[in-house]
């Protein structure tokens, strides 16, 4: 899927039925609506292709892995049907993530903030780098993780989502969201996640298609009530996105 350059690119690659799904933005591969439905989309398809049988999410770049929703985009939200469709585009997301067929793998090579830490909770597994520090920042701006809290709880568990929650300013290191589960490895730096990543892959796509299918839909039991949860978590953030509070908070942190 091609996106204009502003708005980030998507790209999809599929090698001996694992397919390989690249976002990029310039502003530290954060979210604008367009980008976030286009991975959706891109889910959807490769959900749905016989040819795949695993898929490995990942982002460009050595920098961040993804720095949440689009500060832009935020602050351009000028009433309660705009605040909740924005945010109704990571609930889409996670949604997507988890319906999915496919067993998806995430590459986290850098910090996650917000959004990107819901994109690698809602990974089936995740690998990450030593530079992947994590952090829950949006009480810092007014709104708080509703959309991603499910994911990223069911990850992690609500104790550790509430001190991260809280402590909005603070970074978690790789050795805590490890310890946590939320990253099944933690690896020295890209070239030795990429060698785990291919071994890792190539393994699970030797497996029986069937089987990995099943075992997505055991691992995300008990989950059928997300669609309309992650919905109505959207309403709370979009609402939310309107106060004076949170319009002075994104206007701070763009300085």
């Amino acid at each position: 899927m091609e996106l204009p350059k502003p708005m980030g690119s998507l790209t999809t690659t599929i090698n001996n039925t694992i397919a390989t799904v690249q976002f990029s933005h310039p502003a530290s591969n954060s979210f604008p609506r367009k980008l976030l439905d286009g991975l959706t989309e891109e889910l959807n398809k490769l959900s749905a292709n016989a040819a795949v049988s695993v898929i490995v999410l990942r982002s460009e770049g050595t920098g961040a892995f993804c720095a949440g929703a689009s500060f832009d985009e935020l602050l351009a939200v000028s009433n309660l049907e705009e605040g909740t469709q924005f945010f109704s585009g990571f609930a889409n997301l996670i949604n997507a993530m988890r319906k999915c067929s496919k067993i998806i793998v995430g590459r986290i090579h850098g910090k996650a903030v917000g959004g990107g830490v819901g994109i690698a909770a809602a990974c089936d597994y995740a690998l990450a780098t030593i530079d992947s520090a994590i952090k829950l920042s949006e009480l810092a701006i007014g709104i708080g993780p509703f959309v991603i809290e499910p994911a990223v709880s069911r990850k992690i568990g609500r104790t550790a989502m509430t001190e991260m929650t809280l402590a909005a300013t603070e970074w978690k290191n790789t050795d805590w969201a490890h310890d946590k589960g939320l990253y099944a490895k933690v690896l020295a730096n890209q070239v030795e996640l990429d060698i785990d990543i291919t071994h890792f892959t190539e393994k699970l796509a030797s497996y029986n298609p069937e089987a990995l299918v099943q075992m997505k839909r055991i691992i995300w039991e008990g989950t059928d009530d997300w669609d309309s949860l992650l919905l109505e978590r959207a309403a709370i953030s979009g609402e939310l996105v309107l106060s004076d509070f949170t319009k002075e908070a994104l206007n701070q942190f763009k300085k």
